[in-house]
């Protein structure tokens, strides 16, 4: 089986309007760049994305949304893009809140087909919502549901041509869970290495997830602020 593909516009043939997609990383770290600026060098709209934040403007998943390509940001933290405000308070985006722990497991639960749990976070606020809610050991629960998408798109370190991948330290946070969660997922590594070359003990995601991997170039690995010493 042949999982590797030349580059990122390969990658993403497939992803049609309208779709839901799920984007690695924490902030900036562990970030699919390649594949975020194929994306928006495309004609895709109306596209639903869950990632755990909005990216900065004109970096991360603030490409997408200079170019009006979101429909939908499904995330924890937004705080960051300037153009993510102005669309929100416009009324040009839906936007969908969810404490960064819930997100977090529903995704997880996601990947493992798990449709359901119920957790104490965001009872009595506007996250509670309409959900049910139920006492577990005397403390109110909420239920959420488990979250899949139609594409997973997750950045490791290294990967193989059979596309199992060990991630970088904080990297890994949000890509493990995603790339059990996606119907197809696509992979894009800083190094493809050979199928037998890693030792299986170090493996995060085992190539079974991954349908899609390639080998980015010109990773720029922003940081959002910068502070040094004057």
């Amino acid at each position: 089986m042949n999982k590797v593909v030349k580059d990122a516009h390969e990658a993403i043939q497939g992803i049609s309007n309208g779709m839901t997609i799920m984007f690695g990383g924490f902030g900036l770290c562990g970030i699919p760049e390649n594949c975020l600026k194929a994306l928006a060098e495309s004609s895709l709209t109306g596209l639903t994305c869950i990632s755990n934040n909005a990216g900065i403007d004109n970096f991360g998943l603030g490409v997408l949304l200079r170019k009006h390509q979101m429909k939908k940001m499904i995330a924890s933290y937004v705080g960051e893009n300037k153009e993510f405000e102005r669309q929100l308070l416009s009324g040009e985006l839906e936007v969908e809140l969810i404490p960064q722990g819930t997100l977090a497991e529903r995704i997880r639960a996601g990947g493992a087909g798990i449709p359901a749990f119920f957790v104490p976070a965001g009872f009595g606020t506007e996250v509670q919502g309409n959900k049910e809610v139920r006492a577990f050991n005397g403390k109110i629960h909420i239920l959420e549901m488990g979250m899949t998408a139609d594409f997973a798109i997750v950045k490791a370190k290294i990967g193989d041509t059979m596309g199992n991948l060990i991630y970088n330290k904080t990297a890994n946070n949000f890509n493990q869970p995603m790339a059990t969660a996606g119907k197809i997922t696509i992979a894009e590594v800083e190094e493809l290495v050979p199928f037998g070359t890693l030792d299986p003990n170090h493996i995060h995601t085992p190539g079974i997830y991954v349908q899609r991997i390639f080998q980015g170039t010109n990773y720029e690995k922003r940081i959002e602020f910068v502070t040094t010493r004057s």
